[in-house]
């Protein structure tokens, strides 16, 4: 077990001269995390867009539903995909189990609600100004959820990026569906974890001294689009 000190000092050096290991760690996080991002959003938006300019019997449960799955419990979603893609299961003839794309798959599922219901909340808002200019040009509800999504871009943006801070700091589902292999799936949470528990702090703390750094890039470049937004309404 390294002292507090020393550990530190390790993993600033490590941060600073481009571990190796360290960079494949991360590459392979970010590779992860913004490819369910996409993924996520392809599914979401579409989704989010629908549900807000649409009335229907039941929206008001398939609300709370669209709600309620923002707070899935990663390990359960980590078994549900785990047994899917098991070699018993009915996916398990492609063989992605223990792959990074049984991670991709695990944090998309995750992260797709979320962007569903932050997304429908903002163009049901934005909806309401625009429903009469919709009605008098005769938009069909393909088109209208098409100007909604382009105008509200900096907000879905916002959106898109809120996700993949989500992503990012994934550990449960992941570890469950990937197996946490080194050189394969080892991303920087599952990282922390084992290597906090061997006692190797010092691979622990620049992982997570990095980890840091990209939540924090992700919030200023939130605040960039919600500045940039603000600008574009003044214009």
């Amino acid at each position: 077990m390294q002292n507090m000190t020393e550990a530190t000092w390790l993993a600033l050096q490590l941060v600073l001269s481009g571990d190796a290991d360290l960079l494949e760690i991360v590459a392979l996080s970010l590779q992860v995390s913004l490819s369910a991002t996409f993924l996520a959003c392809l599914i979401g938006l579409p989704l989010g867009a629908l549900v807000a300019i649409s009335r229907f019997p039941g929206r008001g449960a398939v609300l709370v539903v669209m709600n309620a799955l923002m707070g899935l419990p990663p390990v359960v979603v980590g078994l549900i995909v785990y047994l899917h893609l098991s070699r018993s299961g009915p996916l398990g003839f492609l063989g992605l189990l223990y792959t990074p794309t049984a991670m991709i798959i695990a944090q998309t599922i995750l992260i797709a609600p979320i962007v569903a219901a932050l997304s429908r909340q903002v163009l049901e808002d934005m909806h309401s100004e625009y429903a009469e200019q919709f009605r008098s040009l005769c938009l069909g509800r393909w088109q209208a959820m098409q100007a909604l999504i382009w105008d509200a871009r900096y907000a879905l943006l916002t959106v898109g990026l809120a996700g993949f801070g989500r992503a990012v700091a994934e550990v449960g589902a992941v570890i469950i569906v990937g197996g946490n292999i080194d050189h394969l799936t080892r991303v920087m949470t599952t990282a922390i974890a084992l290597e906090t528990s061997k006692g190797a702090l010092s691979l622990a703390l620049a992982l997570g001294i990095v980890l840091l750094v990209i939540a924090l890039g992700v919030n200023a470049a939130v605040q960039g689009v919600r500045m940039s937004a603000a600008r574009h309404a003044y214009v």
